[in-house]
């Protein structure tokens, strides 16, 4: 029991993906620019599905997952100075870095050589990192983020690493007025690829397979939206995109050329979607037509999370999110409809106070 032990669902083995078990577990030692959140809600990830089918290559078990995680301080370093006991605060996909090198100091933490991942990570102790599907968890107040009072919690929840997964790489690149974007893929990435994108002042194209999902994007405020079977879909836009951000995580039947003849000279193509395999090939020849960038982006940064989580309150951003009870049932219903993609567009994990006293 907390503060010595915490207890968690965990994923006990690849093939037992989508029945997590109850466990419990010691926490890495208390430091002095730590804080211990009593958790209250988490988001559920495509990276939570990928990690506990072992699709990424996983082979620590049993592990609790979760990242997307919101809830309040009840206890705090004596170095910490951002955030005091009875706070609201969420923690994201990252838990730590060494923030003294010259990559931390730029504001590019999520590129450390010692960054590591909210779970799955082992501590310089031996401590295994466990995740938001738990009662509680404990984090560097650097990777520790304040949550604007009028963000309501079960929306703010997957903002922490899908949000920041599509608004830094849109910030970084430039989205913004005058600017014409493309989101490739609207799933739980995607839809805030849209969300964002709009909030920010771009031109915003949602971009999909099928017109499944147009209703949708067009309420989640998209100006325009391609389908990419109709033959000849991107004929009308060659060269006109400034920015293209995939977050597709599929990559069958996929081929990249159409998608990089929209944008403009010199136009970016930045994939943050993570397909498990060999992913897709690039031909140098496609980029030959307009010079082309491709790149990619990882997370985002402590100033870009509390400028997002700002942005987000200012303009009454709200994620497309359902909610489900925490447990182990809950948490196995959550894993297995994210891998079915049956989610519009993000789950939520709800009611810790029913599972955890």
């Amino acid at each position: 029991m907390y503060p010595e032990t915490f207890e968690g669902f965990a994923i006990p083995s690849a093939e037992r993906w989508n029945h997590p078990k109850r466990i419990e577990f010691k926490p890495k030692p208390f430091g002095d620019y730590d804080i211990d959140v009593k958790i209250v809600a988490c988001g559920v990830c495509g990276s939570d599905v990928h990690t506990a089918t072992g699709g990424w290559g996983n082979k620590n078990w049993p592990l609790v997952p979760g990242h997307e995680i919101i809830g309040h301080a009840v206890k705090v370093g004596p170095k910490v100075t951002t955030v005091k006991v009875g706070d609201r605060v969420g923690v994201g996909a990252q838990i730590s870095a060494c923030l003294d090198c010259n990559i931390c100091k730029e504001d590019n933490e999520t590129y450390c050589k010692q960054q590591m991942d909210t779970y799955g990570s082992i501590y310089p102790d031996g401590t295994l990192a466990h995740g938001g599907y738990s009662s509680h968890i404990r984090a560097h107040e650097h990777f520790t983020f304040p949550i604007p009072e009028n963000l309501q919690t079960e929306l703010a929840a997957p903002m922490l690493c899908a949000g920041l997964t599509a608004y830094s790489p849109l910030v970084r690149n430039g989205a913004g007025p005058g600017k014409k974007v493309g989101i490739l893929g609207i799933g739980g990435i995607g839809h805030f690829g849209i969300l964002f994108s709009k909030a920010l002042g771009a031109e915003t194209y949602a971009i999909s397979r099928s017109a499944r999902k147009k209703a949708d994007a067009l309420a989640m405020g998209a100006d325009g939206f391609l389908e990419t079977q109709v033959e000849g879909w991107n004929k009308d836009h060659e060269m006109t995109f400034d920015l293209i951000l995939s977050t597709a995580s599929s990559n069958d039947d996929f081929s990249l050329g159409p998608y990089l003849s929209l944008l403009k000279v010199h136009g970016k193509f930045i994939a943050v979607g993570l397909p498990e395999g060999e992913g897709w090939r690039l031909a140098p020849q496609n980029l030959l037509s307009n010079g082309c960038l491709v790149g990619s982006s990882h997370l985002g940064s402590r100033k870009e999370t509390l400028a997002m989580l700002q942005l987000a309150a200012d303009q009454d951003i709200k994620s497309w999110v359902e909610t489900i009870p925490v447990g182990e049932e809950g948490c196995g219903r959550a894993l297995q409809r994210v891998h079915e993609n049956d989610v519009r567009y993000r789950f939520t994990l709800v009611d810790y106070d029913k599972q955890f006293s």
